[in-house]
Order: C-alpha cells, then structure tokens, then sequence
C-alpha cells in the first residue's frame, strides 16, 4: 500500500504543481497536510515558481480530513493528535501566498478537500465533480475555514444549506453560484489551471482571496435574519445535534468580527466539538459501517463472490414484497411466487406500489422504475426455479411450514442455489432440518419496509458455507443495504437484543407509568417513535408471535402481559385499522386514545405488580433507563455468545435496523459511556423490586467489577469505563 505523499514539480512555465497522494481517496492524513505546508514554502522560496497548481492523484481531488485521526483521539483521550493548521495552512500558506495558487479538481473536493480548494485563488473542474462539506454528519463542522469561504463564494443561504444538510453539489451547479471559475475536460484540467494560474499572475484573470469577499453575504441585518431563521429550524429539526447550533453560530461570528477572526473561532470550535460524545457516536457509526463487511474466515480467504442474476421470493405479503422490491431496483430478475392468484396479484400490485412511491418522491426516474418492472415475474409453482441463483422465503412464522417450503426447494433449485430464509426470530437449523442442503442455508433477514429499511441481517449456521455468505455480502452490497452477518440462535442478533425493550415498556405501563409519557420520553431520547407507537405500526399479529418464541426460548428473563391481547380482544390493531394506542385517521398525525385506559387498567389489575396497589414514582431519566438498560443487558448475551463478530456490529445493526439514534454511537457505544457500573447496580436494584426481567448477566455483571468496556474483546485487559 502506498504511503500518503505529497509531489511537487516545477514546468518550464514556471508552475509548480503539487499533487496530494493517498489512495484512495487522498484523505489528508497528518503527512499530507504537513507535505503541503512544506511543499508551499518551497514554491514561495524557490525564484523559478511563478504559479501554483494544486490537484490530487488518480482522478479525485481529495475526499477530505483522515477520520482516522479523530478516532486516536477518541480512543487514546488525547487531542495533541488533531493537527493546529487551520490558520497556518489554509489561510497563511495558500489564500495570503504572494504566488496565485488554482486549484484543479477532479472527482470530489469533500471536507476538508473543499476548504483547500476555496483557499486557493481559482477553482478550474473537471465535469461531474462533487463538491460539499459533510462535516456535520460526524458531529463536527468544517475545521479548515470552510464556514468563513463557502458563504463568501457562493452566498449565506445556499452555504447554510449545503452544510447544515451535508449534501454535495456537482462541479457544475458548483460554477452556477461562483465556487467554480471554469469547467473543462479530464484531459485538459492541468493545463488549463496551469494557464489560469499564470494569468493571475500577470493580472489577465482576477486574483480573489475567498475571506475578503463581502459581496455575497448582504448587511448585516440580512445576514443575522437569515441565521436566525436557520437556527429556529435546527432547535426543531436536529435539537439532539450541537454541531448544528455551532455551525451557524460560527458563521456568524466571521460575519460579525471579520473572515480571518471567523477561521480562528472555527477552529477553536472543531477542537471541542471533536471531543464531544455526540462526534465519538457519530464517528463510531461511520467506523462500524465500514468494518462489517470484513468477516474472518469469508472475506480473508480468497473467495470471489458469485453473481446474482435471477432471484426468487417465496411469499408475497408485507415483506415478501418489500425483498422483491429491493433486488429489483439492484437490477435483479425477481420471480415472486405465491399460492393463488389473488396473493400473487395483491403482491404484485404492492411492489408496483412501493416503485411509484419512489418515483412519485424523485427518488427513481421514469426509466429506472420501468426497468425494474420489467425484471418481476409472477409464478404460482416452482417450475421457473431451475435456473434461480438465489431464493429467499418470507412466508409467516410457521417452522413445519417453512420446513415444507425448503425440501421443495431442495428438490428444484440448481445446486448452486442459496436458499435463504427472511425469518426474524427462528432457528435456521430448525428451518433446514428437512435437508441434505444445509452448507447452503442461511439467513436473509430484512426489516420492515425492506425496499427501504438499510440493515440486512445475514445469518450463518455452523454448516453455512463461507461462499455463501459472501454471496449474500455482495447481494446486500447490489441492493444497496448494510450487511450484518451474525450467527444463529433464537431472533439472531437484533430481535434478540431488542425484545426487552418492548416487554420493559409493558412493563412499566404496568406498574402504572402513562404509556404516552414513554414514548414521548423515548423520543426525546433520539428514536423516531416509541415503543407503543412502534408496536401500532407494526401490528400486534407479529409482536404476539414474537413474544411466543421469546417467552419458550427465555422464560427465565421475559415479562409477559396481557395488554396487547386486550387490545385485540377490543378490536384494536393499531395502525392496520386505525385503533391502537393511538387513534389513526388519514391526513393526520396520530393521536392519543384516551378511550385506551380502561384496558390499561384492566391489564394493571391482571398483572398486580404496582407497589401497595400504586403507581411507582420515577424521573424521566430512570424511564428511559428502564427501557434501555435490559437492551443493553441483553447485547451482552449476545455479544458473550459471540452472536455478533464485534460489538461494533450491534452498534451500527442498532442504529439501522432498529432505528437506535445515530449519534449516540449504537447500543454498545452508548452503554459504554454511561458506564457498566451504573447499568449493573440499576438493574441489580430493579431485580430485587421488580423481579428477574431486570437481573444482570453474567458478562455485564463481570466487565461492570472489572472496570472492562463492554465492547471490549474478551482477551482484552482492564481498564477504566468513561462516566456520565
């Protein structure tokens, strides 16, 4: 692998190009950034470099700071790791050099390779560029002056814009607003920013240092308006996200006290806002998405992945649809097979649905909806399976059922054939136990919608062959989903982790808590919805059948009450028919049911549990705690069982299967900062009031005395858990 460096060569024009090299994408690691400092000295000294062009190898300008760096401090506690050149570099080096600098862009200028871009005195692109600041999407803000320039470039609404939503913009709308001087080919950019450079020069092109700029921005009264009106939608929008606040807060400062002033309170606020939890959440996510498609014993050993063309999905309900909708619009041809022609229709009417949703939101054009239409193909037998490459079943949680399905397919699937199961809760051993095919049995657990939802849970059993998972891998890679794999046991790993926290819900609603307070509290804490409003959602058909296989598989450490059979006694299912625990009516957000407390009540006086016949009296945080801290306890089952590969993998399997918020880094990460001791001594204390569905495993109970972070790997030694 090649060591990020800096080149530097001097044309007989007399413009020395510098050129960023760190595949893939040039990040600007520390030797990077200290090459480039070095290598604009030079050109400042040397008397035969009249210009300067700054680009970067292999067709991508750069793709910004080396995240890497943030993680050491995060890991280590030691900022000196960040580097002090906001100023130094950005500002001194390029904007104020006495040479013009232009810089030629090609691919992408992200991040931090935006902020050298805008410090240069031209900006010439190839077609197609992309061009952002992402920063706030790690819990940050630009750190290189990227707050102070772009708004001078390209005007205070669209630069607010660009980095409050962190989407990218192309090199050519990038020339629309200003950021951009000139669009050229590939093959011509180098010359033509050698040239422009040299016009500077010689005053032939104009000579525009980004932090002098004034003519973008308004007055000052404009300006702060305009802010003002930015800052009341993040309060509403991202009230859990300080970088946002401190975003705008920032640019404003440079407006207020001046552009170079502005650079300097950047970087003071990079420098707290890395060390935040919030930036360690978010960085952690970004990390765990890249590391899960790195499996011991799949991806090491060599294996190329096979090619999907033709899939088949057994069943055409809710999910059923959803998985065929997903290959789809991977470009794969999808059979959907179903026991009657009314099914098969319903299921073909559905994911027609869900494609022209997407179109209908600008999400897919005309052409690429037609397209995958054109790959789905309804079927009433097996017959057209002897040329599948892949066949998943989403059939209901009926094991003799799902035995049935897989002997059959056995039968008429090409040897090659993966047949995998959508099942959420399971045994795939059980699933295949009518086989001679189990080396390629495995797993293919979506989450509802599975068109959109991002997670693909795949489960390996001991006999799954590694090929096949890989396969999965790449399939989950073409459909454009998160592919977690995990091993086999009852409800894998993010049902398996996640049922307490339905049943503590229920739990405290028992013990008299308002069910309303808990999902606003749970909201509050970062999830889209809460536990009741998801259980409306959902349906309570799935919640009752999932609630079976737990209570059979764990009886020792489940709460079961009957609320939600109450609930359907009284011809509730919540959303399905717009009764629940809220009222649901079209055109309107849900709304409370207040006609729901007398099955409340009825369940309270079934279960008995409320102290002296009271409701219990808690603070918000001990609510959230009582929700949360069983999940945590149970990831700790699941993390000892080796369920997951790494506790990374239930961080970002968390954040997106079961929606756990982003920022707080997984359900591993945020146990961690909060510190095993106090999970330990919280649960110990509500076993001993409120029974064994609060008592501490064996894991939790062991790293929380030895002072070890959960997610630390069994062999690891002790050390100190981080407190709040």
């Amino acid at each position: 692998m090649a060591l990020p460096k800096v080149d530097f060569e001097v044309g007989a024009d007399g413009v020395a190009v510098i050129t960023m090299g760190n595949p893939p994408v040039n990040a600007l690691a520390i030797p990077i950034i200290m090459g480039l400092k070095d290598r604009f000295d030079e050109a400042a000294r040397r008397n035969d470099v009249k210009a300067i062009v700054l680009t970067g190898k292999g067709g991508r300008f750069s793709g910004g700071f080396d995240i890497s760096v943030m993680k050491k401090v995060h890991d280590t506690g030691d900022s000196s790791y960040l580097p002090d050149v906001s100023v130094e570099l950005v500002v001194n080096a390029i904007e104020d050099s006495k040479k013009p600098v232009v810089a030629a862009v090609e691919g992408l200028a992200l991040g931090g390779g935006l902020e050298l871009a805008m410090g240069c005195h031209a900006r010439i692109a190839a077609p197609r560029a992309q061009l952002g600041l992402p920063e706030l999407t790690l819990g940050i803000i630009p750190g290189f002056g990227g707050t102070q320039r772009l708004p001078r470039l390209i005007g205070l609404s669209k630069a607010v814009e660009m980095m409050l939503k962190s989407k990218p913009i192309s090199s050519e709308e990038g020339r629309k607003l200003g950021l951009i001087d000139s669009i050229v080919s590939s093959e011509e950019l180098l010359k033509v920013s050698r040239l422009w450079a040299l016009e500077i020069g010689e005053r032939r092109k104009p000579w525009v240092r980004s932090l002098h700029r004034t003519d973008k921005i308004g007055s000052l009264s404009e300006a702060r308006e305009l802010l003002g009106t930015a800052r009341q939608q993040v309060k509403k929008t991202a009230p859990h996200l300080p970088q946002q606040q401190a975003c705008v807060d920032v640019i404003e400062y440079g407006i207020v006290h001046g552009g170079y002033s502005g650079v300097l309170k950047e970087a003071e606020v990079f420098k707290k806002l890395v060390v935040s939890n919030t930036a360690k959440g978010l960085i952690n996510v970004f990390f765990a998405q890249r590391a899960i498609t790195k499996v011991p014993g799949v991806t090491d050993i060599g294996l190329k992945p096979r090619n999907v063309k033709k899939a088949a999905v057994v069943g055409g309900g809710l999910m059923g649809s959803g998985i065929a909708t997903a290959l789809l619009l991977g470009n794969i041809h999808v059979l959907l097979k179903e026991i009657n022609s009314e099914l098969l229709m319903k299921g073909i009417k559905t994911i027609k649905g869900n494609i022209n949703d997407l179109l209908r939101r600008g999400k897919l054009t005309k052409q690429k909806a037609d397209a995958a239409l054109s790959l789905l193909q309804g079927v009433l037998d097996y017959t057209e399976f002897k040329d599948v490459d892949l066949v998943i079943e989403a059939v209901i949680e009926n094991l003799s059922l799902k035995q049935t399905i897989f002997s059959d397919l056995e039968k008429i699937c090409p040897p090659h054939c993966i047949l995998a199961s959508n099942t959420s809760t399971i045994d795939l051993n059980l699933v295949g136990k009518k086989t001679s095919s189990q080396d390629r049995i495995a797993g293919a657990h979506f989450f509802s919608p599975a068109h959109v939802m991002p997670l693909l849970e795949i489960i390996r059993t001991d006999k799954t062959s590694p090929q096949v998972i890989l396969d999965l891998i790449t399939v989950g890679k073409v459909i454009k989903k998160a592919p977690v794999v995990v091993g086999n046991c009852t409800g894998f790993a993010v049902n398996k982790t996640f049922f307490p926290y339905s049943q503590a819900a229920q739990l405290l609603v028992n013990l008299g808590v308002d069910a309303y307070r808990i999902d606003t509290l749970i909201r509050n804490f970062g999830f889209p919805i809460g536990p009741f409003q998801l259980a409306d959602l959902a349906g309570y058909g799935v919640a009752v059948a999932t609630s079976k296989v737990f209570a059979d598989a764990f009886p020792d450490r489940v709460f079961k009450s009957p609320l939600l059979d109450l609930l359907i006694k009284s011809g509730r299912n919540g959303k399905n028919n717009g009764k629940g625990y809220y009222i649901y009516e079209k055109g309107s957000k849900p709304k409370p049911d207040p006609s729901i407390q007398p099955i409340i009540e009825e369940s309270r006086r079934f279960c008995n549990i409320m102290p002296n016949g009271k409701p219990i009296s808690v603070t918000d945080q001990e609510i959230v705690e009582m929700i949360l801290f069983p999940v945590v306890n149970e990831a700790c089952r699941v993390l000892e069982d080796g369920v997951v590969i790494r506790a990374s993998d239930l961080d970002i399997a968390s954040v997106l299967g079961m929606s756990f918020p982003n920022y707080r880094g997984g359900i591993v990460f945020w146990a961690d900062l909060v510190g095993a001791n106090h999970i330990y001594t919280s649960l110990k204390k509500w076993t001993q009031l409120y029974g064994n569905f609060y008592k501490p495993s064996k894991y939790l109970e062991e790293r929380a005395l030895k002072g070890i972070p959960l997610s630390a790997p069994a062999s690891s030694t002790p050390k100190p858990v981080a407190r709040l």
